[in-house]
C-alpha cells in the first residue's frame, strides 16, 4: 500500500485559541513537537504565560452566562453542526493525528469515529438527560419539579495518548450542558490539539465558549487555573498520582471533578477459549495503538492446560507485526508517541527482567528502514511473571505483554482485585457462560469485556473505572452531565 499524504509537513509556531480568536503567544518558553515515526520536527509550541491562561478563564466565565441562556434548541444546532465538521475533516483530522501521535491510520480513524459519537451522545445528552422531572399534586395543591441547571466554567486536562477522544469524552457534554471550557491539551500532541480547535472555530460556537491553551509541561499553570474561582471543576484523563494531586486541590477549593487515572489491565484465557481468535484479541489488546491505551492490556493470564500452546501462538503472530509509520496502511505498529515514554517501558522491561522474568520476545532493538529516528519499540513479552512482580502490578504503557499462568478462574479473580489497587478494566476469553458470569459479577473493575480484547464503552456509555484508576462525582462521557450540571427543585403551592 503507498504511503498516506501527510496534510503538513510543518505547521509552524503554534497559537492559542481564546475568546475566539487564534491568539500568538508571547511566552518566551518554546518547545518542539516531532513526528515520532521520523523524530523530525512538525511544530513548534508555547507554554503559555500566566496572562495568557488567566485570560482563556476570563473568556470561558464571561461567556457562561449568554452560553447557558441560549435557547435549547439553538445549542442543539451547534452541537450537531460540530458532528458535520467532524464528518467533513474525518480524514484529516485522522492524518494529522497519525503524524503527531504515532499510532497506525486506521486506529487514528477509529479515534475520529469515537470523537464523533461521543458528539453524537452529548446531543442526546442535551436532549433527554436535561429535562428533569415533575409531580403534579405531590401533596394538595402542592407540586414539585427538579431541574437541571449549567454550573459554569470547567477546566479539561487530556493526556498525550488519545489527544482527541479524551477531550471528545469531556467537552461536546460541557457545551451541551450549557458549560464553557478551557481545554488544556498534553504537551505530546499538541498539533492535533489545534487541529481539533481549527475544527470547533468553524463551527460558529460564541467566543469564549471553547478556549485552548498549551501550558507546555509546566502543570503548575493548570493549578493556577483549577485554584481561579471563576473554574468550577475539573475534567481529567491522565495519570493516578497527577489525578491524586488534583483530586486533594478540587477537595480543598470545594469544586467538582472527574478523574480518570492509570490502569493494570488483564486479559483471563480458558481453557475452553477459541485460541485463534484469542491471539486475534491479545495482539490489539496488548500492542494497539502501541500498547499506550488506557484500557489496553499487558497481564495475560492462562489458565490450565493450555498455556504453551497459546504462547506458541502469540508469539508468532506477534513477532510478525509490520512496523511503520502509521501513514502507510500496511503498517500494524506505530512508534511511541515519545522518546521519554520510549525510555520508560524500557526501563520497565529492565524492572521486569531484574525480578525474575523471562524475555521471550525483545522487541527493544526495533528498527524501520527508512525512520532510523523514529521512536519505535517492537512487540515485547515477558513469561515467568506471577501476581507479586512490580511488573504485574504497575502499568507499562507500552507494546508489553506479561505471560501468567493460573490454576483456576477463582485465583485469577482474586489476583485482580488484591494485586493492583487500580480498576480499569479485565477480559475473560470462554465459551462457559457460567465462568463469564462469576467473572462480570465477581471482578472488581469499572469495564469487563467477555470474549474480546478490548472492552471499550460506547459514547453513550460511562468509562465505568474503579478504584485508583478513577476519583470524583462523575465518570466521563455520557455520566459526565452530572459534573457539568446541578439540581436545583422547585416546590409550587398556588392553591
Amino acid at each position: 500500500m503507498a504511503l498516506l499524504e501527510e496534510v503538513k509537513k510543518d505547521y509552524g509556531e503554534l497559537k492559542l485559541f481564546i475568546d475566539g480568536e487564534w491568539v500568538p503567544s508571547r511566552s518566551d518558553r518554546w518547545d518542539e513537537d516531532p513526528n515520532p515515526a521520523t523524530g523530525e520536527r512538525i511544530a513548534s509550541y508555547p507554554t503559555a504565560t500566566e496572562e495568557e491562561v488567566l485570560r482563556a478563564v476570563e473568556a470561558a466565565a464571561e461567556a457562561f452566562p449568554s452560553w447557558r441562556d441560549l435557547p435549547l434548541r439553538d445549542r442543539g444546532r451547534l452541537l450537531f453542526g460540530l458532528r458535520a465538521k467532524f464528518e467533513e475533516h474525518f480524514e484529516e483530522l485522522a492524518r494529522v493525528l497519525t503524524q503527531d501521535h504515532g499510532r497506525t491510520i486506521e486506529e487514528a480513524r477509529g479515534s475520529v469515529r469515537r470523537c464523533i459519537e461521543n458528539i453524537e451522545s452529548a446531543c442526546s445528552t442535551l436532549y433527554l438527560l436535561s429535562k428533569g422531572e415533575h409531580i403534579d399534586q405531590l401533596a394538595r395543591g402542592i407540586d414539585e419539579y427538579l431541574v437541571w441547571e449549567p454550573v459554569g466554567a470547567f477546566l479539561i486536562i487530556t493526556p498525550g495518548n488519545i489527544p482527541m477522544h479524551s477531550w471528545s469524552s469531556f467537552v461536546p457534554y460541557a457545551l451541551a450542558c450549557g458549560c464553557t471550557v478551557v481545554w488544556s491539551p498534553s504537551w505530546q500532541c499538541p498539533v492535533a490539539a489545534n487541529k481539533i480547535a481549527e475544527v470547533v472555530q468553524e463551527v460558529g460556537f460564541p467566543p469564549g465558549v471553547h478556549n485552548m491553551v498549551h501550558v507546555g509541561r509546566d502543570v503548575r499553570l493548570n493549578g493556577l487555573m483549577l485554584s481561579d474561582p471563576r473554574i468550577k471543576g475539573v475534567g481529567f484523563i491522565g495519570s493516578t498520582r497527577v489525578g491524586k494531586i488534583i483530586y486533594r486541590e478540587v477537595g480543598e477549593l470545594g469544586k467538582r471533578a472527574s478523574i480518570n487515572g492509570n490502569g493494570k489491565n488483564h486479559i483471563v484465557i480458558m481453557p475452553d477459549a477459541d485460541l485463534d481468535r484469542a491471539v486475534e484479541y491479545l495482539l490489539r489488546g496488548c500492542f494497539g495503538m502501541t500498547g499506550q491505551r488506557c484500557l489496553g492490556t499487558d497481564n495475560v493470564v492462562v489458565v490450565g492446560e493450555i498455556y504453551d500452546e497459546l504462547k506458541e501462538r502469540f508469539l508468532r503472530a506477534a513477532s510478525g507485526m509490520k512496523l511503520g509509520y502509521g501513514l502507510d496502511e500496511s503498517t500494524e505498529l506505530g512508534p511511541m508517541t515519545t522518546l521519554e515514554g520510549r525510555e520508560k517501558v524500557l526501563g520497565w522491561i529492565e524492572m521486569g527482567l531484574r525480578e525474575g522474568a523471562k524475555l521471550i520476545l525483545d522487541g527493544r532493538g526495533a528498527k524501520v528502514e527508512g525512520y532510523p529516528k523514529g521512536f519505535f519499540l517492537a512487540p515485547t513479552i515477558l513469561e515467568g511473571v506471577h501476581p507479586d512482580m512490580r511488573i504485574a502490578r504497575e502499568e507499562a504503557f507500552g507494546p508489553v505483554a506479561n505471560l501468567i499462568r493460573a490454576s483456576s478462574l477463582d485465583e485469577v479473580i482474586e489476583w485482580i482485585n488484591t494485586k493492583t489497587d487500580l480498576g480499569h478494566s479485565a477480559c475473560i476469553l470462554t465459551s462457559d457462560g457460567r465462568a463469564a458470569r462469576k467473572f462480570i459479577r465477581e471482578v472488581n473493575v469499572g469495564n469487563v469485556g467477555v470474549n474480546l480484547g478490548i472492552p471499550q464503552p460506547y459514547a453513550f456509555f460511562p468509562m465505568g473505572s474503579k478504584r485508583e484508576s478513577f476519583f470524583g462525582v462523575a465518570h466521563s462521557r455520557i455520566d459526565s452531565f452530572r459534573l457539568f450540571m446541578d439540581q436545583k427543585t422547585v416546590t409550587v403551592r398556588w392553591v
